[in-house]
């Protein structure tokens, strides 16, 4: 019972966030705009702040791992390596292959990756570190399989990879956690004013792209490819956790670790496939089905996957 309650307290309180943020926008509080603007600037200030905020308080070289980030890199590659083989083979629809690989391998780390670490343990320089090594890795894969398999496209183009590229360079996440690292590694102390101030902002970013994210969930959407989706759902929630977590036990992975590894492989579809999807030809349909399955879905297969870690006292 102990294991349990650990469990649901760890994930109840952040899918309470998201109904509440769910509920604000069935009452008409929030609306359209108001969550697209929200979720933009989550995404360009408060989660970036809080990776700095988090990454220079920590001892650099203390937290840094390389055998972790490595494992997180090639656990993420060898993901997508065998749902773009899966999805070649058994999805014969190609006009939704691509939306089908990608949801089913990318998921949110940034955002909920984020919020269960501070949930659980406060703070956190481990989710930076588990971001730092699977968030470049999606976008280049994301972009590589949606040109090869978008709707009367000829394949992968030097125009495309590029945009990629520079999307990667500007990514205010990896510029977050470049210059939380530049600090933590320099020493520098910050004055007073700044460190407040940064934590001013930092302190409303998981909630705002908490309601950010339950503003914007649509459940009619779920319903549209349902067969897709449910595979999809499988492979993101079960399947992916089920393999790669006993490797990382055996690998000597514990607590925050093994919390991060968790939600590399066990989180709901990031927002952005469906935005990338659309950008980039497709109907964008699966991918926002996916979206919502997973992110319904996820308070239960998280909290599953916390009580087994619990009772194997690997976190």
């Amino acid at each position: 019972m102990e294991n349990l309650i650990f469990s649901l307290n760890a994930t109840i309180p952040i899918f309470l966030v998201m109904v509440a943020g769910y509920l604000f926008r069935q009452a008409g509080i929030v609306d359209d705009g108001f969550v697209k603007t929200l979720n933009s600037f989550n995404y360009k200030v408060t989660l970036p702040v809080l990776l700095v905020v988090d990454i220079a308080e920590a001892d650099f070289y203390a937290v840094w791992d390389t055998r972790f980030v490595l494992f997180c890199f090639l656990v993420t590659l060898l993901c997508i390596v065998l749902i773009s083989l899966a999805g070649t083979f058994f999805v014969k629809e190609k006009s939704i292959r691509g939306e089908f690989i990608q949801a089913s391998y990318r998921g949110s780390a940034a955002v909920l990756g984020v919020a269960f670490m501070q949930n659980i343990y406060g703070t956190s320089a481990i989710a930076p570190l588990m971001i730092l090594a699977t968030v470049p890795l999606y976008n280049v894969a994301a972009v590589m399989i949606l040109s090869f398999t978008a709707p009367g496209a000829g394949g992968l183009d030097g125009k495309s990879f590029k945009k990629s590229l520079q999307g990667i360079a500007a990514n205010p996440i990896i510029w977050g956690i470049f210059i939380g690292m530049v600090i933590s590694v320099s020493r520098i102390k910050l004055p007073f004013m700044i460190n407040r101030t940064l934590h001013n902002f930092s302190v409303l970013a998981t909630p705002l792209a908490l309601i950010g994210l339950g503003a914007g969930f649509e459940g009619k959407k779920a319903l549209a490819k349902i067969k897709p989706t449910l595979v999809s759902t499988v492979i993101k929630l079960f399947l992916m956790p089920a393999i790669f977590l006993p490797m990382a036990a055996w690998m000597g992975f514990t607590n925050e670790k093994m919390v991060a590894i968790l939600i590399m492989l066990g989180a709901p579809t990031t927002v952005s496939c469906y935005i990338m999807s659309r950008n980039m030809g497709h109907e964008g349909v699966l991918s926002s089905s996916c979206v919502v399955s997973t992110t319904f879905l996820s308070s239960v297969f998280i909290t599953f996957w916390l009580y087994l870690l619990k009772s194997w006292r690997l976190v």
